[in-house]
């Protein structure tokens, strides 16, 4: 008889009073007796709704039996035969409106925790350091990969397991992308990214670090010179965007990308032990809803702010981050500053000194389906801060466009490409995750990823 409990078997996490003072990572995990009670929710449909929400394909409801059944290799087996970083996704993927979201068990009660379970497996499976063999036979043909981060990485592991030379070229000193740079380690620590890298390097994936695809090397360069058969770009989406208003300029005003990369990759949270120092005063402003502002809010406060504020301009419906980590920054005591939008940055000598903020209301939806928010006249006040992040989006770098004569781009910097392939308006050069779609979910951009690598092993092979 499955488990018909309406609610999730619940995860263990820090004490929110604890976890503030820590950079530990605040989920703690399920026992394999959590585990195995919370598959037993799973009714195992025929129809596999939640497949349909997985961007990766996991074959969902035959993992989760083999974790009813205490059966944990085979279940690592079957998530890892689509999804090379399960412990990853099973910790930052929104599966409440992916898989979670179309679980049959969400009608009458809590969807069953898929996220968790993946987590579960994908860490019981490294604690045990037993690796999953795969039989590859090589083609002999190479495949250039440039960016190591979601897409990137996904797109790797498929093409090597086709059986072709992967080479990965990652820009920065640290392959993992926004990973390993963007998300905080309380959240997702490193040495699960580093784990899970250091499996794809078994697939025989080679990493090249430390190359500026656009500067050290074009990617003309790379199919007509170095003879790569085809090219995948991964390269995300790591410029920034701006409010437009006074005092962006202002110092102790960051981008979340500067703050997170600062504290994530530059370790910046154990200055003075590590060189990078990162300034965070007593009075955090965070301006934006996104996870990434989430993240930027949770990492102010434990680098020692005391009041650390999300301001967003919608309310709390319309809020885009994810709702576990909502609910962990009001635990942890962030203040949300809703339909509130900054106007405005003061500062005096150089320095931020305060924000000035106008109220809003919510109008007609626009073009994205939410209420557009609407300043309320005469409601502007000043927030009494002295470091603001800026966390509303970013767009791609424009490197890899300006040196890669005929690659089609949209007006906001993002690659073109065809829907089914991934094929950019360069024959053999494919693109995909946030260069394509502008920032949005690990998830989306692994499978992006993976409907490259299958395109163009099937390409090479007509």
């Amino acid at each position: 008889m499955p488990n018909m409990s309406t609610v999730k078997v619940g995860m263990p996490e820090q004490d929110a009073k604890v976890r503030v003072q820590n950079f530990e990572e605040v989920a703690l995990g399920y026992s394999l007796e959590q585990a195995i009670e919370e598959a037993e929710r799973c009714l195992n449909c025929k129809h596999k709704p939640c497949m349909k929400g997985c961007p990766v394909n996991v074959p969902i409801p035959e993992f989760i039996t083999q974790v009813k059944e205490g059966n944990i290799e085979e279940a690592y087996r079957i998530i890892t035969s689509e999804n090379g970083l399960p412990a990853i996704c099973g910790r930052v993927c929104p599966q409440e409106s992916q898989c979670e979201g179309l679980c049959v068990r969400a009608k009458k009660g809590e969807p069953v925790g898929i996220g968790r379970l993946e987590r579960f497996v994908a860490d019981y499976q490294m604690a045990k350091g037993q690796k999953i063999d795969i039989d590859i036979t090589k083609n002999g043909d190479k495949v250039a990969v440039v960016g190591a981060g979601p897409a990137g990485l996904s797109c790797a592991a498929d093409l090597a397991k086709y059986g072709y030379e992967v080479t990965v070229f990652e820009a920065l000193h640290t392959p993992g992308g926004v990973l390993m740079y963007g998300i905080p380690e309380f959240r997702l620590p490193k040495k699960l990214v580093e784990e899970e890298i250091s499996n794809l390097k078994d697939l025989g994936v080679k990493i090249e670090k430390n190359v500026v695809v656009g500067r050290s090397i074009t990617i003309d360069e790379l199919i007509e010179e170095e003879g790569y058969k085809a090219v995948f770009v991964g390269t995300g989406a790591g410029l920034p965007r701006f409010m437009r208003i006074d005092g962006e300029n202002l110092n102790g005003v960051y981008t979340a990308n500067e703050f997170l990369t600062r504290s994530n990759l530059m370790k910046a949270y154990s200055f003075p032990k590590t060189p990078t120092p990162v300034k965070v005063g007593e009075n955090v402003a965070v301006v934006g809803g996104g996870n990434v502002a989430m993240d930027a809010a949770r990492t102010a406060q434990r680098l020692g702010a005391k009041n650390v504020y999300i301001v967003y301009r919608r309310s709390m419906e319309e809020l885009p981050a994810r709702a576990e980590e909502v609910e962990h920054a009001k635990e942890e005591g962030i203040i949300f500053k809703l339909l509130n939008n900054p106007t405005r940055i003061i500062g005096e000598e150089g320095k931020v000194v305060g924000m000035e903020c106008i109220q809003m209301e919510l109008g007609e939806p626009d073009d994205s389906g939410r209420r557009r928010p609407v300043p309320i006249e005469d409601s502007n006040f000043i927030l009494d801060v002295d470091t603001v992040v800026i966390a509303i989006g970013q767009t791609p770098n424009p490197l890899i466009r300006q040196t890669t004569e005929g690659l089609d781009v949209t007006k906001w910097g993002g690659i073109i490409v065809t829907d089914e392939t991934m094929e950019t308006s360069i024959e053999n050069v494919y693109a995909g995750g946030d260069v394509v779609t502008g920032a949005a979910t690990v998830i989306l951009a692994m499978g992006a990823g993976k409907t490259a690598a299958k395109a163009i092993y099937e390409k090479l092979n007509k």
